[in-house]
């Protein structure tokens, strides 16, 4: 009998211990939890972070690629480096283009206005940066301001005296009457004809001296406004405010 008890209570003994076991296994490996949205971009492989398409910005997965944005917009930089290609870049080449116009929309009408005041100005005989005139002003009265010319030639109507440090060279005839007054300002030889004749229209009249092309404007009753343009250049050499009735070839006899 007591060794029919010793067995029981041995065998007791040994379930007990088993079970103790069993029960420190399961506290030391718990279950894993159920996989959420989180871990199964995470465990998945590729999880993608959606983009705002208001925004404009483009998905990045999570090797680092960004795909190809669908709005026009560039994407964004991924950890690897990486950067996704635009769809299309017709906002940023519009907006460039916009400010490129507006920069040439300025230059024309800088240009415009540069045109227009050369003709007001010849309309008193005068041109920018000359103080005497045509018609009322006096070679005498260039000579105290200015001194001597740097040479003096006979041309056409008149005598010609060249000032190299004015950019001036003033006609005049024999009572000493300036009749021609022309500049070769530096300021004026990017203008061409298509910028001249889109801010005052097309020449009066059309001649030509070799290989310069001159257009001439009306300024006035008395003036005439004359651009030289070489063909090799294709730009203005100098201009010339003119008065005909003062250019008189009484310079012999």
């Amino acid at each position: 009998m007591n060794r029919k008890w010793n067995k029981t209570a041995l065998a007791l003994a040994l379930t007990g211990l088993l079970m103790t076991t069993a029960c420190q296994n399961e506290e030391n490996n718990p279950a894993p939890p159920a996989e959420n949205a989180s871990n199964a971009g995470s465990n998945g492989g590729t999880a993608t972070t959606p983009g705002s398409n208001a925004g404009g910005t483009s998905d990045t997965t999570a090797n680092g690629d960004t795909p190809v944005s669908d709005n026009g917009t560039t994407g964004n930089t991924g950890a690897n480096g990486q950067t996704g290609t635009a769809g299309n870049s017709n906002g940023g080449t519009a907006a460039g283009s916009a400010g490129g116009g507006e920069n040439g929309s300025e230059g024309q009408a800088d240009t415009g206005k540069q045109v227009k005041e050369l003709l007001a100005l010849a309309e008193q005989g005068k041109v920018p940066g000359i103080e005497f005139a045509a018609h009322t002003g006096l070679i005498d009265d260039v000579e105290k301001a200015w001194g001597k010319s740097d040479h003096e030639e006979f041309a056409g109507k008149g005598m010609y005296a060249t000032y190299g440090a004015k950019n001036a060279v003033i006609g005049y005839n024999k009572g000493n009457q300036i009749f021609d007054v022309r500049s070769d300002d530096p300021s004026l030889q990017s203008l061409t004809l298509a910028q001249i004749e889109a801010a005052i229209g097309k020449a009066d009249e059309q001649t030509k001296n070799g290989d310069d092309d001159i257009y001439v404007y009306k300024a006035g009753e008395d003036f005439q406004l004359k651009f030289i343009i070489p063909k090799s250049t294709g730009t203005v050499d100098h201009i010339s405010v003119y008065a005909p009735k003062d250019a008189v070839n009484n310079m012999a006899g």
